[in-house]
């Protein structure tokens, strides 16, 4: 199972969002790099297609993953994708 959660980088709590297997560790090998979240800026860059792609393929968002995308509403974006 392929989840999306955050993988942190570098010193400062700095944070890629990644699609990675569900039975890997937080700093393993993720399949691919879908954004990025830097909570002391506040700044958050996403790739909506790649992130779209993996939740139609039936990827599981993590918590936070959830609410940051939520923020963003890639999910309204994924609800009219799966009417089509």
């Amino acid at each position: 199972m392929v989840k999306l959660r955050l993988k942190r980088c570098g010193r400062k709590s700095i944070y890629r969002i990644v699609a990675i297997d569900v039975r890997s560790r937080r700093e393993g090998r993720d399949l691919r790099k879908v954004g990025f979240y830097d909570p002391i800026k506040n700044q958050t860059y996403l790739n909506v297609p790649a992130i779209l792609y993996f939740l139609e393929k039936g990827a599981q968002p993590t918590g936070t993953v959830h609410d940051i995308s939520k923020r963003a509403e890639v999910f309204k974006e994924f609800k009219i994708n799966q009417l089509k």
